[in-house]
């Protein structure tokens, strides 16, 4: 067993929230990472990196190119008492403090290579098909239509979405901005529709929709929300706080269930606000000095730093390059404009910055190993 030192930090989940909690916290405590990956990915990226390989390395980060100090532990957690964490090596944790950055679920390989292989192999199949299928019409699947059509408008792309406006994340006038602009760039959106994909594989090349209509790809993405990772909690210490949906209750300074050594960051919190990556690191932040605080000996409640909800003024969608859908308070813009505030990199430098990482320029081509 990892044995605690009186000031052990244990972090499950080395997402964008994980990942930015070890690396501010690593000079102030004995930082533990349990991660099932050897590296983070800037999530905001993810698109752009299917199809520009200039992007792909830049975003797909070993663990051991930022934390200098704090252990890292390749593993799922697979339980929880009240001063353990148990993984899926078989080897048992110990904790003063916990935070739980779970996240959603995803299948993603361990190895930063074989993350890089699977980015070059979506890659080629967008290249080499002329027709595409998306399913979901969230920001994922609309940023994802955008990339592929900027690139290569010459492709057929169909966008699949099982409600009657996409993006519901945003108001009705953006969702409207937006199914104008793809139907512009020659995109089929096919609303209120579904698609079995239970079936398919990658050499599926016929779907049907749920409304009988029949959609001819070379590819597929599958673009839907994916569960909440708290499936593990159940049954532990932590089960009686995850809701309904899957989130961890927390309180107003990111407590679970208002435990004095617990906390939780990212999708997985029930914070009523979108669930955002930068949002993720705001809270990852706040827990960050608030166990600093306690690692010191603070005892008193006052002095922990609450986290305050982020409304939903503001929401950016990418579509390409150049064009972007802006959702802000008094009025909604797509096109250039909005798209020239959002940096080329989808932020990625200022990312790396954050971790401590020294930026690759853009544009440096990757090496897949």
């Amino acid at each position: 067993m990892l044995r605690s030192t009186g000031d052990r930090v244990v972090i499950v989940g080395g997402g964008i929230a994980g990942a930015l909690l070890a690396k501010t916290l690593e000079n102030h405590a004995d930082v533990v990472l349990i991660d099932p990956k050897e590296y983070f990915e800037i999530p905001w990226a993810n698109l752009r990196a299917k199809v520009d390989p200039a992007a792909v390395e830049r975003t797909v980060i070993p663990h051991s190119d930022y934390l200098t100090h704090a252990k890292v532990v390749t593993a799922f957690a697979v339980g929880v008492d009240d001063s353990v964490v148990l993984t899926s090596i078989g080897r048992a944790v110990a904790y003063d403090f916990l935070v739980i950055a779970t996240g959603r679920t995803c299948n993603r390989p361990q190895k930063q290579s074989e993350r890089l292989e699977m980015f070059q192999d979506d890659k080629e199949r967008i290249d080499g098909a002329r027709s595409v299928l998306i399913v979901g019409g969230g920001p994922i699947g609309v940023e994802l239509a955008a990339e592929i059509v900027m690139k290569s408008p010459e492709k057929s792309v169909t966008l699949v979405h099982g409600a009657p406006r996409l993006l519901k994340v945003m108001g009705a006038r953006a969702s409207a901005k937006a199914l104008e602009w793809l139907r512009s760039k020659n995109v089929t959106v096919l609303l209120d529709q579904t698609v079995d994909l239970a079936s398919a594989t990658p050499d599926t090349r016929e779907f049907t929709t749920s409304a009988g209509q029949t959609v001819e790809a070379d590819a597929h993405f599958v673009c839907t929300g994916r569960p909440v990772a708290s499936g593990w909690l159940k049954g532990t210490l932590l089960g009686e706080h995850v809701d309904e949906e899957g989130h961890l209750r927390v309180d107003g300074h990111l407590r679970v269930g208002g435990l004095r050594n617990v906390f939780a960051v990212g999708d997985i919190t029930d914070v009523p606000e979108a669930k955002q990556g930068h949002l993720a690191q705001r809270q990852a932040m706040v827990v960050s000095r608030n166990l600093r605080l306690l690692v010191k000996g603070a005892t008193r409640e006052e002095k922990l730093h609450r986290y305050k909800p982020s409304p939903r003024t503001s929401m950016t969608v990418t579509l390409g390059h150049r064009d972007a859908l802006a959702e802000l308070p008094f009025m909604t813009l797509i096109g250039h404009i909005p798209g020239a505030v959002k940096p080329r990199d989808h932020f990625i430098t200022r990312t790396r910055r954050m971790m401590g990482i020294k930026s690759k320029p853009y544009g440096t081509m990757p090496h897949v190993m």
